[in-house]
């Protein structure tokens, strides 16, 4: 369906961005400013404490500086409620009493379809509550009262029972009016193959209603209780209301309580759930009746940046886990993992509930490992490396698992995890060997001056020339703001290093349409901008002294992040290279490190052919250097 022109700058007129986004945040009244409409709130989005979610309620955006969330009402909603983009409108447009558009037929068509379907599965959830209470549903509440599941826990989860009878939940329904086929595409009766009148796809089980984000029920699973039975457990079968794959059980409480605070736990099945839920861990959800899927993955990071996977201790555990595990790594992101709790062997998590109480489980997620260990403990666990080949081999298995981690830095990360992992499993890394001092002297410890300790060799994280080239980046894009919108794809994937350089980017993403940029920066965070400025190669670049010329600063802010990028990727692609050696290069490790050298020497080539350098003033800087070189300042001087 599209919308006509307007229709949602009048919704968006109509709606404060603030009372829509009010509704799932606690303001911070001392940093807010609520008739500026200026308003602050810890961010839904993440777990902190700290007010970093900012509301521009006069321009109608948002902006979290934690997680870098961003958007208007309709993305608000869409992310909150984990709906699409129409249904946010519609929610909103209800809200703001402004009447929807017409809608495409077939559309429209489609959404009163699903509306109706979801009707018809209510109607299925009342009919098998009500076979619970019946004399036929004995056996399946003694096996729930076995369960330690309360008549008044039933209640909560609108828990049922299907009679074993072939066309009970069939003749209910058609006797209020349900069409066959209505009964069918729910996905609540099946056709014979000889053909003839649907019957009923649960019978003889216990009832659990799935429902969407939004709370609808949209599919039933059911728990059999004949011990010989093919399946244990039945899901209902794809649907236009219902894809398993997509949908999470429990997903809407767990969401609303992942928002309070708790942590968001995955377990196997319903009993675990409701188990875990019932002893207050209520921000747990499961997969239906299949492995983890990628969008059950990414809809699990939308209600917490760190799930964690709770893990039966057996051997069907662990190989879940690893299943997820394959799946996660290419998905990985700044912010975005996952953790996974052991549990002892033998035990589910309704188990151990049962046997030892909630406390007994708090320590179980409390000891939930990162993502890395159980990847480490894949590849090592149960193998013995004790010659040269086999360690290598391991080598090149764990190098195989970080090359499908997309993130650079999170690759990075994990990478030198591993290493330290490594230096453990077979032995301390050698120290180099000192001659000792003879005689009695020992040096007494000096402190570094704080000239050393503020200058930028000593606070970069990275190599000092890609420090350099950040500071040039931020500078000429604070300069020269109009250039923003052009380059944010590049500046969006810079892995910044320098001293408050990460604050400064996250800022100027944050106010890229302001015309007051540079003071609304300085208001944020002066320090930083002051130190970035008052850094002598960023004075003398070419863009930062031309504030009017802007071809100038596009061609330079276009050969900085050239060659910013080429020095990354080489050191990259040697820093593997190295690790990839044993003892001898081959020449595939030759072959890398020339390319890697060309690509740097292509992007040192002048943007232009004649003698204006438009990345920086090269003489000015490199006399710079050459001043903190002479000066020796990495040396702690004696006073």
């Amino acid at each position: 369906m599209s919308l006509p022109p307007g229709f949602l700058d009048e919704l968006r007129t109509r709606l404060s961005l603030a009372s829509v986004v009010g509704r799932k945040v606690t303001w911070d009244m001392r940093r807010s400013n609520m008739g500026k409409g200026d308003m602050w709130a810890p961010c839904p989005f993440h777990q902190e404490k700290s007010a970093s979610f900012h509301v521009d309620d006069r321009k109608g955006y948002y902006y979290c500086f934690g997680c870098h969330a961003k958007g208007d009402a309709v993305t608000f909603v869409k992310e909150t409620e984990n709906v699409g983009f129409m249904e946010a409108v519609q929610i909103l447009a209800a809200e703001a009493g402004l009447p929807m558009p017409a809608r495409d037929p077939v559309a429209a068509q489609k959404s009163d379809r699903r509306g109706e379907l979801a009707k018809v599965m209510e109607e299925a959830v009342n009919f098998y509550r009500m076979q619970l209470k019946t004399t036929a549903a004995s056996a399946a509440r003694d096996y729930l009262a076995k369960r330690k599941l309360s008549p008044e826990a039933q209640d909560r989860w609108h828990i049922g029972y299907a009679p074993e009878a072939r066309q009970a939940l069939f003749a209910a329904l058609t006797a209020k009016g349900i069409a066959p086929d209505m009964l069918v595409d729910a996905g609540l009766c099946a056709r014979p193959e000889e053909g003839g009148t649907p019957y009923d796809r649960f019978r003889g089980r216990i009832i659990f209603p799935i429902r969407d984000g939004r709370g609808r029920a949209i599919s039933l699973g059911g728990r059999s209780l004949d011990p010989n039975a093919r399946a244990k457990y039945l899901n209902g079968p794809e649907t236009d209301l219902f894809d398993k794959g997509r949908n999470l059980y429990n997903h809407a409480p767990a969401r609303e309580a992942a928002g309070k605070g708790q942590p968001l736990i995955v377990a196997e099945g319903y009993m675990d759930v409701i188990a875990l839920s019932e002893a207050g861990f209520r921000a747990t959800v499961a997969p239906l009746g299949t492995a983890v899927t990628e969008d059950q993955l990414k809809l699990m990071w939308r209600i917490h940046d760190e799930p964690i996977i709770a893990l039966d201790g057996d051997t069907a555990g662990i190989r879940a886990a690893l299943r997820v595990i394959d799946l996660a790594l290419p998905l990985l992101e700044a912010g975005k993992g996952l953790r996974f709790a052991v549990l002892p062997p033998g035990q589910d998590p309704d188990d151990l509930i049962r046997a030892q109480g909630a406390p007994a489980m708090q320590r179980v997620v409390d000891g939930a490992q990162p993502m890395v260990n159980l990847l480490w403990q894949r590849e090592t666990e149960g193998r013995v490396f004790d010659s040269p080949e086999r360690r290598a081999a391991l080598d090149k298995t764990l190098r195989a698992a970080l090359a499908r981690i997309a993130d650079p830095s999170i690759r990075s990360h994990y990478g030198e995890e591993m290493k330290r992992l490594r230096w453990d499993l077979f032995g301390t890394k050698p120290r180099a060997v000192t001659p000792r001092r003879r005689g009695p002297y020992t040096p007494e410890p000096l402190n570094a001056m704080s000239a050393t300790k503020g200058s930028l060799l000593a606070q970069a994280s990275g190599p000092v020339e890609e420090t350099l080239r950040e500071a040039v980046i931020l500078a000429t894009l604070i300069t020269h703001p109009v250039l923003i919108g052009r380059f944010l794809t590049a500046l969006e994937r810079i892995d910044f290093t320098g001293p408050g350089h990460d604050r400064l980017c996250a800022l100027i993403l944050a106010h890229a349409d302001a015309p007051d940029i540079r003071d609304r920066i300085h208001t944020d965070a002066p320090a930083a901008l002051d130190a970035l400025l008052a850094q002598p190669h960023v004075l003398i670049a070419p863009p930062v002294r031309n504030t009017t010329d802007t071809d100038l600063a596009t061609l330079c802010l276009a050969e900085e992040l050239a060659k910013l990028d080429a020095r990354r990727g080489a050191r990259r692609e040697i820093e593997e290279a190295v690790e990839d050696m044993d003892h001898l290069p081959d020449e595939g490790l030759t072959w890398r490190l020339a390319q890697s050298a060309a690509a740097r020497h292509r992007a040192d080539k002048p943007a232009r052919t004649d003698a204006t350098d438009l990345g920086e003033d090269r003489n000015a800087l490199l006399s710079h250097l050459q001043n903190l070189i002479d000066s020796r300042i990495w040396e702690k001087k004696r006073h």
